[in-house]
């Protein structure tokens, strides 16, 4: 600070400055503004967006430019490289203190922002360092206060970089706060930049699987085995007679062999448009189930057969494990004409004594509101044996069910309101949440009124903003706000909509990441646009430099401009008007 001042003071005060050019004084940090009281209230230094403004302003005139900057830029282009393009030179004043100090710091940690639970989950850390011996440091991963790993780092002059990726584990629901940290190296004069803290959520994606049955089968022991074979999937078996309201927390909809018991649990699907794998065979209600429901039919023979599978290539909705349903027993289902009358497309064909019938056995349906699954055959069990038969193992069958279970889950419902935030927000970076609010037809609503009460959980203490239209969303600008964590409710007033959630704002300063200035960089700078670097003691000589140079001596112009009498027409006919009165008067009076 002291620098620029005394800079800035023996500039103004030199009065052969003053006497050869016009001098404009500015400031910049985010934006570039006319220097009126000096201040350092930016936290964010943009140097390319400075020289651009003074190029678009100055560019078309003999112009030159004092920078008095440390030369670490921390938004924007290169200003090294956009200013070789002005036309201008620019004679930077180099502040600050040129001398590298050894240095180690966390670059970036990266990571998605979701992770499964029971899941491992990566996480992608760059660390740099800047010094002339080889070094050794410590990393450190904590998550939520608890160490989860440690290994030690060694870096050197030649070797100043390594990334490395961490596997951790995603043990309970909820926001995970992931502070990386390096040791600091002995007397290292910065440590700000020694660890970086990310968020990961974990959450519970556990699909509720729920098989309906009134009678026992071991279809059904295969099916919940298979199914529970991924951690993130539970099956519970009941009774058609249970009471619908215990299957809200049910995700899925297993129906085997329904009859006129199912008719309170079709009841509860027409309401709830839940996803649904019907699996039917012999002991099937075919009357009932063509009555119950609208999306096919089938016209039943009464007459049992053992059916083969045989696999539709051209499916597309899911990959398919490489099954080999050749050697796989046949399923028993009656006869019949089938017609499917949502949209569907069939994974597996009936195969009947070797010939393909053209019947559907496995297929998917989907009309853009619910998704369901069909089987026309019981005794899917003897598939998972015939499959551990193959291979010691029941892999392949069980991630064709995880598959169809997949397909299924993801049947939900659309989210009317959608926030985007970060779970963390730098001091130097504009904290924003914005929303999307879309009415009961999904389209986008321009009209709504939405608003943001936020608690600044420190001292329990509310603001409530509201979220202003930008084109195609909903924002609450919250840049003005001191770091700290937070808490926050978004609500829809005339919809009826509320969601909730939390941030944090860094007490981070990113001009604080650096120790040195950037000398080289600027005295790049000024050899790329023909100007001159110079050091604050080095003032009085660039005062000399800009005045001894010719090329900014002072050019006195002047224009004459030669214009023929012919083009004043109106004086030109006065001055005949003159002449030709004065020849008739002369006349008049006798004189020549």
């Amino acid at each position: 600070m002291d620098q620029v001042e005394a800079t800035l003071k023996e500039l103004k005060e030199s009065e052969g400055l003053a006497d050869k050019f016009n001098l404009t004084y500015y400031m910049f940090g985010k934006e570039p503004r006319l220097l009126d009281t000096l201040d350092y209230n930016d936290n964010a230094t943009d140097i390319t967006k400075g020289i651009k403004t003074l190029h678009t302003i100055y560019g078309h005139s003999e112009s030159a430019v004092i920078l008095l900057s440390d030369g670490n830029a921390t938004l924007g282009e290169d200003y090294e490289y956009y200013g070789v393009k002005q036309k201008f030179p620019v004679f930077p004043v180099v502040l600050g203190d040129t001398t590298q100090y050894e240095d180690v710091k966390v670059v970036q940690v990266n990571s998605n922002r979701y992770a499964f639970l029971k899941n491992k989950f990566p996480v992608e850390i760059f660390v740099s360092y800047d010094g002339d011996r080889e070094m050794d440091s410590r990393l450190r991963i904590t998550m939520d206060g608890e160490a989860v790993h440690s290994r030690e780092l060694t870096l050197s002059s030649s070797k100043n970089t390594e990334s490395l990726t961490v596997l951790l584990n995603a043990d309970s629901v909820g926001p995970k706060t992931i502070q990386v940290r390096l040791d600091p190296l002995e007397n290292e004069k910065n440590v700000v930049n020694n660890n970086k803290n990310i968020v990961v959520e974990v959450i519970d994606e556990k699909t509720n699987v729920t098989i309906v049955s009134e009678i026992l089968h071991p279809d059904i022991g295969a099916l919940k085995k298979s199914i529970e074979s991924n951690e993130q999937r539970s099956v519970t078996i009941v009774k058609p007679s249970i009471d619908t309201k215990k299957l809200n927390d049910s995700d899925i909809l297993i129906l085997y062999q329904p009859t006129s018991s199912f008719r309170a649990i079709y009841d509860y699907i027409s309401k709830t448009n839940i996803a649904i794998f019907t699996i039917t065979g012999p002991k099937t209600n075919w009357n009932f189930l063509n009555r119950v429901q609208n999306a096919y039919s089938k016209n039943s023979y009464g007459q049992s057969e053992d059916i083969f599978p045989l696999v539709n290539k051209s499916f597309v909705k899911f990959s398919v494990p490489d099954l080999s349903f050749e050697n796989y027993p046949p399923l028993e289902t009656y006869l019949g004409e089938t017609m499917i009358i949502k949209n569907h497309d069939v994974l597996l064909t009936q195969k009947i004594k070797g010939n393909d019938i053209g019947e559907p056995l496995l297929a998917v349906l989907d009309d853009g509101k619910s998704r369901e699954a069909l089987l026309f055959g019981e005794n899917l069990w003897k598939w998972r044996v015939q499959d551990y038969r193959d291979h010691q193992n029941f892999n392949d069958f069980d991630e064709l069910m995880g598959k169809i279970v997949l397909y299924l889950s993801m049947n939900e419902t659309k989210n009317r309101l959608i926030l985007n935030y970060e779970p963390f927000y730098d001091y130097s970076t504009s904290a924003k949440i914005s929303a999307n609010y879309f009415d009961e037809s999904f389209t986008f609503d321009p009209n709504a009124r939405i608003t943001l009460k936020l608690t600044y959980k420190e001292d329990g203490t509310t603001q409530e903003y509201p979220m202003l239209l930008k084109g195609g969303y909903y924002e609450a600008d919250l840049s003005n706000m001191p770091s700290g964590e937070y808490a926050f409710t978004v609500t829809v007033i005339d919809g009826n909509l509320t969601k909730l959630g939390s941030f944090s704002i860094l007490d981070f300063d990113l001009e604080q990441q650096f120790t040195s200035s950037d000398h080289h960089k600027l005295i790049r700078l000024a050899n790329g646009t023909g100007g001159k670097s110079f050091y604050p003691s080095q003032t009085k000589a660039l005062i000399d430099d800009l005045l001894g140079d010719d090329k900014f001596n002072p050019i006195q112009k002047s224009d004459q401009n030669v214009v023929s009498l012919v083009d004043f027409r109106f004086i030109l006919a006065i001055l005949i008007a003159a002449l030709a009165a004065e020849w008739f008067i002369r006349k008049y009076n006798g004189l020549t």
